[in-house]
């Protein structure tokens, strides 16, 4: 990792005679706690128990990640059923999963692994205890993200009702408004969201809302970066992968933040020179799945065609830290050896 992902205001120029480009970089940008405790886990497992360690869904969204850990002997599967009678870890992913995954793998005898992200594992206690007290559930999200998906199955069908949109809060015919509470998806757009919280507070003045907001701090984080600086710069690019929701947001944040020209690239070599080849300035950001490598990358193909300045914009400063799952910090359960494994570096 350079020293631009850590230092702000460091400014990298190149000279030379092609046209001159100022990219200013966001900061915090890419990996995020919970992304990298759950790139971590699938690290740990292969060193402590050796290949294959299968893992349910992308670990993280994103390709680049995904195919690194398959080439050290992970295997991705989208559903349980595609994993052999084994005694091999199974790893379910950063997105969380629904209660009836683990209880499959349990009726299995599978050595499960569980990898959510702890903020996400927040969202699924709040819902529990919200069922439990009797409450009708509104979930703030994206319809099919594995995180809805997961945070869905925490209860019974039913329980849990999806709003997308501020219409569909119009649209919603509860069993009784007066025993209602929401929860939200953790990367969602912040603006987007309050917008949707408002308009169920003022149809529903009793909704219950969580102590504190489900929106996690990286993408959060993130969206503030973008919104800084975005109105500086004639063009913007956010690395991450398409199915990353919070990438998506980061996109969406930079257009709605006066930059029309925004896109979402994995590579440096997905650029559409056809919109990024004339311009004087412009934005990078990375969502919280998205290695640094590859804003290196990405910002290394504008160098090919502009002398550039590199300038870090910091908006906020993180030091968040998530353990690893217990089974990777205690040794194997599955021979009662106790072991104190290394941990993996980022």
């Amino acid at each position: 990792m350079t020293s631009l992902a850590r230092e702000p205001h460091i400014r990298r120029v190149m000279i030379s005679d092609k046209p001159a480009l100022k990219i200013l970089l966001c900061s915090p940008r890419g990996f995020c706690a919970g992304v990298v405790r759950a790139i971590d886990a699938v690290e740990q497992a292969l060193k402590i128990y050796g290949p294959p360690v299968y893992v349910r869904h992308e670990i993280v969204h994103n390709k680049y990640v995904v195919e690194s850990l398959k080439a050290k002997g992970a295997i991705f599967v989208e559903e349980l059923d595609e994993v052999p009678q084994t005694r091999a870890p199974v790893i379910f992913s950063a997105h969380g999963v629904a209660k009836s995954v683990p209880s499959a793998a349990e009726s299995r005898s599978l050595f499960a692994i569980d990898a959510t992200c702890p903020l996400v594992t927040k969202v699924h206690r709040e819902a529990e205890i919200h069922h439990k007290r009797g409450r009708e559930i509104v979930l703030v999200g994206h319809r099919g993200h594995p995180e809805v998906v997961g945070t869905m199955g925490q209860l019974p069908d039913g329980a849990v009702r999806l709003i997308e949109t501020v219409a569909d809060v119009a649209a919603f015919a509860p069993a009784n408004p007066e025993a209602l509470a929401f929860v939200t998806q953790t990367t969602l757009s912040v603006d987007d969201t309050r917008d949707i919280v408002d308009a169920l507070k003022a149809r529903f003045p009793g909704i219950v809302g969580p102590h504190k907001e489900d929106i996690c701090y990286a993408t959060t984080n993130r969206q503030e970066a973008v919104k800084a600086v975005a109105p500086q710069v004639e063009g913007f690019i956010v690395v991450g992968a398409p199915n990353s929701s919070n990438s998506q947001r980061l996109r969406e944040v930079a257009e709605r933040s006066g930059c029309t020209v925004a896109e979402l690239v994995q590579r440096g070599c997905d650029i559409d020179w056809s919109r990024f080849g004339n311009l004087k300035s412009l934005g990078v950001a990375a969502g919280a799945s998205a290695p640094e490598i590859l804003v290196e990358e990405v910002i290394d193909a504008f160098a090919e065609r502009y002398a550039i300045t590199v300038e870090t914009v910091s908006t906020a400063d993180e030091s968040v830290f998530f353990p690893l799952p217990r089974d990777l910090r205690t040794g194997d359960p599955r021979t009662g050896d106790v072991r104190q494994p290394e941990s993996v570096a980022r």
